[in-house]
């Protein structure tokens, strides 16, 4: 890691590299994990209601079964495989149906490189780049499935909680207590405004994976970042929602997912968060 640090010519290459690989999995991870859990939760709930048990094939497997082309089904062989390359090389189309292929898989590989060298730009090539570069892919992950169907699943909020929790023992990035606190702050603060708002309204504003995304959040940024990631995420929601909403022409009653948001908003605040706070108090007069 220290020989990495001091040839970064090496080593950013290979944090692209390693984050275009990471990023063709976690395109696998947000088309199939959904329709996994879908699969499980209507078996545990014909158990649950005693229901007589349907034969119902379970959906590809996340590691064992190889990609293949939505539309044809065809298997992708290695070469139709590599991340970024094979969709440009293919012109954005199956090599053997000719049906398009959805810029999501080519979007998500150069954003995963992306977030995988700022991370190491930003901790260096020890384990503080490492975590970041974990922090990193949950958040493209949960953010694609979120985009998609509108849902957190817990089987990635609350592993990136204890990621997050656990890292403090060691103050990786903080202490445990402002880690622990703001875990707790996190999930409490939305779970707060969503009862009053449910209270008032009889509607519910938003969904229990906003919490523990958020509860996340606060344990990889402290308490200290907590109020940060929600102000920036709400100026975001504001600006990219309003947006997309007269783009499909939909009204403000139209429910979007707010998980992006966050993660948008708490990666920030993850990399420059004490330097927003300082440049925002600088200019404000206050500092």
């Amino acid at each position: 890691m220290a020989f990495l640090d001091q040839h970064p010519a090496l080593g950013y290459p290979l944090a692209a590299g390693l984050g275009l690989l990471i990023g063709s999995f976690l395109n696998v991870v947000i088309l199939r994990l959904p329709k996994r859990l879908e699969w499980a939760w209507k078996r545990e709930a014909r158990e649950a209601l005693e229901q007589p048990e349907l034969y119902e094939p379970p959906p590809p497997g996340i590691v064992v079964e190889p990609s293949h082309c939505p539309h044809c089904k065809h298997k992708l062989s290695w070469y139709e495989n590599i991340p970024l390359v094979s969709w440009l090389v293919q012109g954005g189309k199956c090599r053997h149906c000719a049906a398009p292929i959805s810029i999501q898989y080519p979007a998500v590989e150069a954003l995963t490189a992306l977030l995988c060298v700022a991370s190491v730009w930003q901790f260096g090539f020890g384990w503080q780049g490492f975590g970041a570069i974990v922090l990193s892919c949950f958040l493209v992950a949960l953010s694609g499935i979120d985009l998609r169907t509108q849902y957190l699943p817990d089987s990635l909020t609350l592993p990136l909680l204890w990621l997050g929790l656990i890292a403090s023992t060691d103050n990786l990035y903080m202490p445990a207590k402002p880690a622990l606190i703001g875990a707790a702050l996190g999930y409490l603060s939305l779970w707060s405004v969503c009862w009053v708002y449910k209270q008032l309204t009889g509607k519910q504003g938003m969904g229990h994976g906003d919490f523990k995304l958020l509860a996340a959040l606060g344990a990889w940024c402290g308490w200290q970042g907590v109020l940060p990631i929600i102000l920036l995420s709400s100026l975001v929601g504001a600006i990219i929602g309003t947006v997309w909403l007269r783009l499909q022409k939909q009204d403000n009653s139209t429910p979007i997912p707010f998980g992006p948001y966050l993660a948008i908003a708490g990666w920030i605040v993850f990399m420059w968060g004490e330097q927003l706070v300082d440049g925002y108090l600088r200019i404000s007069g206050i500092r």
